[in-house]
């Protein structure tokens, strides 16, 4: 991978600088498209999921240890 020297960085920081990208950018404006930009974050709600439960075993496992 190649590495920016200072001046290409300094350039290129120049440039980003003059073409304002981020006045450009406008967002989802349908409603459908809000909807899917909403959930840009969502990983999936299976994780939390299976991790309350495997607690939930080891706690269950730890108590029968005691009883037997």
């Amino acid at each position: 991978m190649r590495h920016w020297t200072p001046e290409e960085r300094l350039k290129q920081s120049q440039l980003i600088q003059s073409w304002k990208p981020w006045d450009k950018s406008t967002g989802a404006k349908t409603i459908e498209g809000k909807a899917i930009s909403s959930r840009n974050a969502y990983k999936g709600g299976s994780r939390s999921f299976m991790k309350a439960i495997a607690a939930v075993l080891k706690d269950h496992k730890q108590m029968l240890k005691r009883f037997h």
